[in-house]
């Protein structure tokens, strides 16, 4: 099995594709005001949004995209003015993360896991 896509909520599908056009996704689908589809730049994912009539309450959906060079994409991304929660941060599960919101709310988390995304030191064999 293969994860193929991710689907995330929407008020306005036609705003959100402005916003993940510029984060760096390739829209594919575009089908308003209900639907668009987005190729991630590297690999073979698809990422899309669906329109909605209530956001979800709480936390909500982590979406996490990994990037080779996270300090020079998010710096590149904040001159395209995307606003970040949080800066690059090392953490403790050896990922280093910065944390931002899509028009939604959405959480998206942008990292660098390298080799401790599959194999981190406490993973069971």
């Amino acid at each position: 099995m293969n994860l193929n896509q991710v689907t995330v909520p929407s008020l306005n599908v036609e705003n959100a594709i402005l916003f993940y056009e510029k984060l760096g996704l390739k829209l594919i689908v575009k089908s308003l005001p209900n639907y668009a589809r987005f190729e991630c730049p590297d690999g073979n994912a698809t990422f899309s949004i669906h329109l909605t009539e209530t956001l979800p309450q709480g936390d909500g959906v982590y979406v996490y995209f990994e990037c080779e060079d996270l300090d020079a994409h998010v710096a590149s991304l904040k001159e395209n003015g995307i606003q970040f929660e949080k800066e690059p941060t090392n953490e403790r599960w050896l990922w280093k993360e910065a944390r931002l919101k899509d028009p939604d709310g959405n959480q998206l988390i942008l990292f660098f896991g390298g080799e401790n995304r599959l194999n981190p030191p406490w993973r069971i064999n």
